[in-house]
């Protein structure tokens, strides 16, 4: 009976306080910190029950039952704020952020409702590989837990990996696939990094986090300097860049904030803990339009849970894996069943016509050459006149893949973000570079217009959006900027007179040319454009 009344005692406690464990490079000792949010939700199993499963299973160490409360908790933040470990120290830069984060009640929201569906797999991975829960929240740094996010410097997805970093973690990227947007995939990666480099930098957590941001070339060369000098090599110690300064106190600043959110009048947004998502194989490739009239699902819906795919389709060498709602997965995996590979797209035969390449009918489909070639069993991209190809076409209007690469990128760039608007049509040799000295405006503006990275590769006749600004004189009598154009082979002076909507005798006196001089390709020519007429 004592031991009975002891369980139920040791129970109570856990259910109005939180353990703090220690990690491998600290000396910490176990620690208990009371949950003091009234807002946070109802836990799932009273003192009681709890008390009655760890007598029966006996149950008499306190990992035991950390562990069994930690899963038992009904609040995923609650789950993660009771394996937190980190020391927060109060210097000035955690709380600059921890000041900011506190005063946008609105941005946290926003967050835990893009968490929500994937929160619960992140922690699931984080505890199996026994790494701390902190981790967790590295997302909310990273994206805002946006699977969509990209920076200009071209990082991308949840976790923000650049290019050459997920494809150094397996994380495939091509025409129809971004693994570093597929939630699921990233954070293998991510995890997969993170141990990485708590294990070259000698197992201390916030160096392999600023690491994370920076490089560990980065860190490593900071560490060896600080050697040198004989100085400390902790986080704290490291001469850095300002932005991975930040980085790290912004992480404890949310660890801070999530340890005691009454301190801060702070509400973390419930997330069931439970799992909400399941990944079902597909086995070959598959419409997203189809997949989602399987699962019950709007496109929208369907792709918001597979960010990684690109286009209107599955990859067709894979992944073959597509991420439904955990309620949806058997009806998913019964219809995808009875639906034969060939029934999985829509196809449509074209005839090659004069002119045609490869590149021209896949650009035209939205699909890619090599899935041409694979489907027709060409061993080269020749074609000729009249032959037939068979096209795999997306089943339904381009305006319900709404979270297709293509259709985020019209989206940019229908935002209004000047006074007049300049489309451009990208030609052969194009770069952002070349473009934005063109129109006078930043590789960082067409960027963020056009919602592509600064380092992307342009296609010919890809379209592009140039916003000029002006100044209320400048609206009402017109504004002409000086752009320097350098001539692409083919050009003529009557179609760039056409394409700015100027005069061919113009470009003649603004540049002492006449009709009778040849146009050389790389030669540049000075235009005076009116850009409230373009």
């Amino acid at each position: 009976m004592l031991k009975r009344l002891s369980a139920l005692a040791g129970a109570m406690l856990l259910c109005g306080c939180v353990t703090t464990n220690t990690t491998e490079n600290t000396q910490t000792p176990v620690t208990t910190t009371k949950i003091n949010n009234a807002d946070f939700h109802k836990q799932a199993a009273s003192a009681e029950q709890i008390a009655d499963r760890l007598w029966s299973a006996g149950h008499t160490q306190v990992q035991d039952e950390v562990e069994i409360n930690a899963a038992e908790l009904e609040d995923l933040w609650l789950r993660i704020q009771s394996q937190l470990s980190f020391n927060v120290p109060q210097t000035r830069p955690i709380v600059e952020q921890r000041n900011f984060y506190s005063s946008h009640q609105a941005y946290l929201d926003r967050v835990a409702n893009r968490a929500q569906p994937f929160l619960y797999h992140i922690v699931q991975e984080i505890e199996k590989r026994q790494m701390p829960l902190e981790l967790a929240l590295l997302p909310i740094v990273e994206s805002a837990f946006d699977p969509f996010a990209y920076s200009h410097a071209a990082a991308s997805g949840m976790w923000q990996f650049m290019p050459a970093t997920g494809k150094r973690f397996g994380l495939k990227q091509n025409f129809w696939y971004d693994g570093r947007r597929d939630v699921i995939a990233s954070t293998r990666a991510a995890l997969d990094y993170l141990q990485y480099l708590h294990d070259r930098l000698e197992g201390d957590w916030l160096n392999a986090i600023a690491a994370y941001n920076s490089g560990e070339g980065r860190i490593l060369a900071a560490i060896k300097r600080n050697k040198k000098k004989r100085l400390p090599t902790d986080f704290w110690s490291l001469d850095l860049p300002a932005e991975t300064t930040a980085y790290v106190p912004k992480l404890l600043a949310l660890v801070d904030i999530l340890q005691r959110p009454d301190d801060f009048d702070i509400v973390w947004k419930f997330i069931a803990n439970e799992s909400r998502i399941s990944v079902v194989d597909i086995g070959s490739q598959i419409d997203l339009a189809i997949a989602a009239d399987l699962a019950g699902l709007s496109v929208a819906e369907l792709q918001a849970l597979n960010p990684g795919y690109n286009q209107w389709a599955t990859d067709p060498d894979g992944p073959h894996q597509l991420v439904v709602p955990i309620a949806k997965a058997d009806i998913f995996q019964q219809k995808l069943a009875q639906t034969s590979d060939q029934n999985r797209l829509r196809w449509q035969r074209y005839t090659v016509a004069k002119g045609d390449t490869l590149g021209k009918i896949a650009q035209k489909h939205d699909t890619n050459v090599n899935a041409i070639k694979r489907i027709n069993k060409l061993n080269n991209n020749v074609i000729q006149l009249g032959q037939h190809l068979l096209i795999p076409v997306a089943s339904a209007d381009n305006a319900d893949y709404s979270l297709s690469q293509d259709a985020r990128i019209a989206k940019a760039q229908q935002k209004s973000l000047g006074d007049a608007k300049l489309d451009y049509i990208v030609e052969n040799g194009d770069t952002l570079w070349d473009i934005s000295r063109q129109h006078n405006v930043t590789v960082a503006q067409l960027s963020k217009w056009n919602g592509i990275a600064q380092r992307a590769a342009l296609k010919p006749g890809q379209k592009l959006v140039i916003w000029q600004q002006t100044s209320n004189n400048e609206r009402t009598a017109g504004i002409s900027r000086t752009v320097t154009y350098k001539v692409r082979k083919g050009d003529s002076l009557a179609r760039i007179a056409q394409r700015f909507s100027i005069s061919v005798s113009d470009i003649e006196k603004w540049n002492n040319i006449n009709s009778s001089n040849y146009l050389q390709p790389g030669q540049q020519l000075k235009l005076i454009v009116n850009m409230t007429q373009v």
